[in-house]
């Protein structure tokens, strides 16, 4: 049963025993899938699947063999079309919803009822409390105020779905860009930059000299020493902290895990911000002001020699971008968080800007300030791939 379904799983690199497909079958045997295409997805997931950094992989593969089978329950393209870009803005406040009294619901009712939907559902919907739409009341959809449904496509906004319908959720378990400690420091190792340190006194072993004399004296061992060559990179990391990043904690902690633990860098200097960077950073991500730099004094003691990693979503309310600041200890106007970010890229020429999310498809409302720091800095995914692309663009000679 399904032998070509095994030999395409084997075709396209997962590595499927010949026992793990006997089990397969004989789950099978005991009604395990269900009898459903989902069940049978499942069971093959955990029967096959030796590890998450595979699961993105079989669900293409999965697609693929699959692609042909009768619709029975998933989400059909227009669908996804119609809600991946909703037409109309009914957005209402959360605190506004939730004292609607809506039910609170498990996954598994709202699952139940998601299915009952789609089977009476002939037509796209904006807005409203009942049908599959964007931007109203309904457990399910995207861009509207639920405060426990299943979006399904477009981006969430509050991220208070419970369950996301439609995604490659398993896309950045892979290993060709799946992101932990040891990824983060291997990324990094791209950042060496090594030159001799001509006032030490240190020596080491000159391992290539070394065997080339001894070949130029017939076998007979010449050591050669030379001068040993340290790490010049100075770093200058700036982590966006708090609010909307608190979704990302975990990835950032990693990532300053990776650049303290590295070895690669003569000096790391970390600062936090939040939102945008104005006239204050923070030496720790709780953002007191008891442990604070003016950024002016920053700016001043780091030269452009420095290498600038800002991490960020850069999602804010536009005004914090591009107002005037209030000093309420002066009484006057200052920078804008704009103007502080044009002093940063006007001093450093070796400055990437990291994001955990992804460009959004048009500078919507909430879009607009990660379209506008796009244009403005080299942006780069907080994926392992991005992140080596970003690392080699810090190399890059100006």
């Amino acid at each position: 049963m399904f032998v070509s379904f095994f030999y395409l799983l084997r075709a396209r690199g997962l590595k499927i025993s010949l026992n793990e497909w006997m089990t397969l079958l004989t789950g099978m045997e005991k009604g395990l899938h269900g009898s459903t295409l989902t069940g049978f997805y499942q069971l093959c997931r955990a029967v096959l699947i030796k590890s998450e950094a595979d699961f993105d992989r079989f669900d293409q593969v999965f697609l693929e063999f699959f692609k042909d089978v009768p619709w029975q329950g998933d989400l059909p393209e227009e669908l996804m079309d119609w809600l991946n870009h909703p037409t109309e803005d009914l957005g209402r406040s959360l605190e506004e919803l939730k004292a609607a009294g809506f039910p609170d619901e498990t996954l598994e009712e709202l699952l139940r009822r998601l299915e009952e939907r789609l089977r009476e559902q002939t037509e796209e919907h904006n807005g409203g409390n009942y049908w599959v739409g964007t931007q109203g009341r309904s457990a399910f959809g995207n861009s509207g105020w639920h405060p426990n449904g299943i979006r399904v496509g477009g981006q969430g906004r509050h991220r208070t779905a419970m369950m996301v319908a439609g995604e490659r959720k398993y896309r950045d378990f892979r290993k060709d860009n799946t992101l932990d400690v040891r990824q983060f420091q291997t990324a990094f190792r791209l950042l060496r930059q090594l030159s001799v340190q001509s006032d030490t006194s240190e020596r080491e072993v000159d391992v290539e000299g070394t065997i080339h004399d001894t070949c130029d004296q017939a076998g007979t061992l010449r050591i050669r020493w030379k001068k040993p060559r340290k790490n010049a990179v100075k770093v200058l990391l700036l982590m966006d902290s708090g609010g909307s990043m608190e979704y990302y904690a975990s990835l950032c902690s990693m990532l300053f895990q990776a650049a303290t633990k590295s070895n690669h860098f003569k000096e790391l200097h970390t600062y936090y911000f939040h939102n945008c960077i104005y006239d204050t950073l923070y030496e720790d991500p709780s953002l007191w002001y008891e442990r604070s730099a003016p950024t002016d004094w920053v700016l001043q003691n780091f030269d452009a020699s420095y290498k600038v990693i800002i991490v960020g979503d850069a999602a804010m309310n536009p005004y914090e971008l591009r107002e005037k600041r209030y000093n309420w200890g002066a009484g006057t106007y200052g920078p804008s968080g704009l103007d502080w970010l044009e002093k940063f890229r006007a001093q450093y020429p070796h400055l990437i800007w990291l994001n955990p999310e992804p460009m959004p498809a048009r500078p919507d409302y909430w879009g607009q300030t990660h379209w506008q720091l796009g244009q403005l800095f080299p942006m780069f995914d907080l994926s392992a791939e991005g992140l080596e692309t970003g690392m080699k663009r810090l190399m890059v000679r100006k």
